[in-house]
């Protein structure tokens, strides 16, 4: 295990790490943090149309619109992530090999741009919400419990994407090309009651799958997730992190050879 209270003395280098990317990414763009906003509200209205009107399928009693927004909300928390957060440490690499503190916070910092970005996104859903007349219930206030189980899912990918890039520069190709996949097979555009009863399996084995119906009841007041789905959900986020966090410690030696 990393030793955690060298990580808590140095907490400036992740804060500044963080506030750096937060300013790298909005430098010199024409409309700033409002990317954070069109991105999802663009992709909703195209899953709207595709999925919703085209091939026809349901999102219950919310309109699809909203239905995909929320979607894409909690989505584009683990895809930040673990995009940013694999190449950190190849994007720092001068850093990395030169100057000595816990290399853990490096992709770890990746966290505190897209938590923003969260936070603005949010914004434009409550305003959805209000407008479309969708009232969400109590399960609302368990919004924060998943924004962090999002958080340690897309830690635990990118912290071991990181540490696996600095040695094989393909993950840099074949991640995306993954997460692409990953977008279409976990049901953020579509409803899980629009998925034949022989595949539906294969998607309850994908913890984002749970993390969706999950997002949905508390955003969107639809129904409630199986219990054992809501107690399996941070279990398996934990495990996930701490799983990446070891195999970022068992390369961390090698780091300074390979980089």
């Amino acid at each position: 295990m990393p030793p955690w209270r060298e990580f808590w003395e140095a907490r400036e280098v992740l804060y500044r790490f963080g506030i750096r990317d937060i300013v790298l990414r909005y430098r010199q763009t024409a409309v700033g943090v409002a990317w954070v906003v069109l991105q999802p509200l663009a992709a909703a209205g195209i899953f709207s149309i595709v999925f919703g009107q085209v091939a026809g399928l349901s999102s219950g009693d919310v309109p699809y619109f909203v239905f995909s927004f929320a979607g894409m909300l909690a989505w584009n928390v683990f895809n930040g992530v673990v995009s940013r957060a694999s190449s950190s440490l190849v994007a720092n690499q001068t850093l990395v090999s030169k100057v000595f503190f816990p290399r853990l916070l490096v992709p770890l910092s990746s966290a505190i741009s897209v938590v923003l970005d969260f936070l603005v996104a949010f914004v434009m859903l409550i305003v959805l919400l209000i407008v479309f007349g969708v009232t969400p219930g109590w399960a609302v206030l368990l919004t924060p419990v998943w924004l962090v189980i999002t958080l340690l899912l897309g830690c635990g990918v990118g912290v071991a994407a990181s540490a696996i890039t600095v040695k094989y520069r393909d993950v840099t190709y074949v991640l995306p090309w993954v997460l692409q996949i990953l977008l279409y097979a976990t049901p953020i555009a579509y409803s899980l009651s629009e998925v034949p009863s022989n595949l539906l399996w294969a998607f309850e084995l994908n913890p984002l799958t749970w993390l969706m119906e999950a997002v949905r009841w508390s955003l969107l007041g639809q129904e409630m997730p199986p219990l054992w789905q809501l107690i399996g959900l941070p279990l398996g986020a934990a495990l996930v992190f701490f799983g990446g966090v070891l195999l970022f410690q068992r390369h961390e030696r090698a780091f300074a050879d390979f980089i």
